[in-house]
């Protein structure tokens, strides 16, 4: 089994570094391409099975391919800091990482390692490759928890918007085949 680990592509906040959670941003013209890029690279792939987020930029994002909606795949909830920029936070918390603090008034990092578990914990049932349209953050805590790793190792897997990223195994081990390919 091979994860394909697609992130959506360009939003309106992805272009001015605003961190986007719950707010439901559609993609730009440019974010629309970005998608059909990334599903033609895809294409040539058998899927058992494809799943999204239920945020509009990630359907989008797989647009065609008839996605089973998982709300575990939903980007981190950011709290106090919804759409605002990592230069905003920075100036009220210098020292604030993510991963390692989760978010004031959103989600902890133990409820976003949780929702990652769970989502592997099911997807392990398959035997071919599985498809997972979802969010920056996000796919950074489901690649960390993929391959064994604490929570806040996520904070090390950069994601770009409309990029590929594919897990799976060496024998037994879990590993990087593919990371942050546009």
């Amino acid at each position: 089994m091979k994860l394909y680990l697609c992130r959506h592509g360009e939003t309106e906040w992805t272009l001015t570094g605003q961190h986007t959670g719950k707010t439901d941003l559609p993609l730009t013209r440019t974010g629309q391409k970005q998608a059909v890029h990334l599903r033609k690279r895809i294409k040539p792939v058998h899927f058992e099975k494809v799943f999204s987020s239920p945020e509009i930029r990630a359907v989008e994002s797989c647009a065609g391919m008839k996605p089973v909606l998982d709300p575990n795949l939903v980007e981190w909830d950011y709290g106090d800091y919804e759409g605002l920029t990592s230069e905003e936070i920075h100036e009220k918390n210098p020292k604030w990482n993510l991963f390692e603090e989760g978010a004031p008034g959103g989600e902890s990092v133990e409820q976003v390692k949780k929702r990652a578990d769970h989502f592997l914990k099911m997807v392990r049932q398959f035997k071919g490759n599985v498809a997972v349209f979802s969010h920056g953050h996000f796919l950074r805590m489901l690649a960390a928890r993929f391959l064994g790793l604490e929570p806040e190792m996520g904070k090390l897997f950069l994601l770009s918007v409309a990029s590929l990223s594919i897990l799976g195994y060496e024998k037994e081990q879990p590993v990087v085949i593919l990371w942050n390919s546009s």
